[in-house]
């Protein structure tokens, strides 16, 4: 089923586009949810104002992700976890973690998969960690991983 997308859908499309889809995920979440049109001759002679629409609102995220991204250039945030005595963990960092501590010391929601890893991490240490603000805009956040003090 062919689709105009009304809103940015991450890793699926963005506002205005014209995709087939399948026809399950069209019927029953994007055209109940107003995500997306069915593209009918009617709205495709309407697709370059929801083209423009997303533009606009796709300026100004990049707008607001610019000013997020020269407030974290300075940042950095602390991790205390469990480790053993050699400073080897009992686990490892995650990016739902790093998030979750990135979202509450900047008041900011932040999403696990924006956060990226370059690998795993099982020991103390400080780390570079990127954050994907906007889809052309990543900053790199200092992560410092601590010891439990008990």
């Amino acid at each position: 089923m062919r689709v105009i997308f009304l809103e940015d859908i991450p890793h699926v499309a963005n506002t205005g586009d014209v995709k087939e889809v399948k026809s399950g995920y069209a019927r029953n979440y994007l055209l109940p949810r107003k995500l997306a049109v069915s593209a009918t001759s009617h709205e495709l002679a309407r697709l370059e104002s929801i083209r423009r629409v997303g533009l606009v609102r796709q300026s100004k995220l990049k707008e607001g992700a610019q000013a997020l991204a020269t407030l974290l250039e300075d940042v950095s945030i602390t991790l205390q976890v469990r480790s053993g005595p050699s400073g080897r963990l009992y686990g490892a960092v995650t990016n739902a973690m790093v998030a979750q501590e990135l979202s509450s010391k900047m008041e900011v929601e932040f999403d696990r998969r924006d956060v990226r890893l370059e690998s795993t991490i099982h020991e103390l240490g400080t780390f570079q960690v990127k954050v994907r603000l906007h889809q052309e805009l990543t900053v790199t956040v200092a992560l410092v991983v601590e010891n439990i003090e008990e």
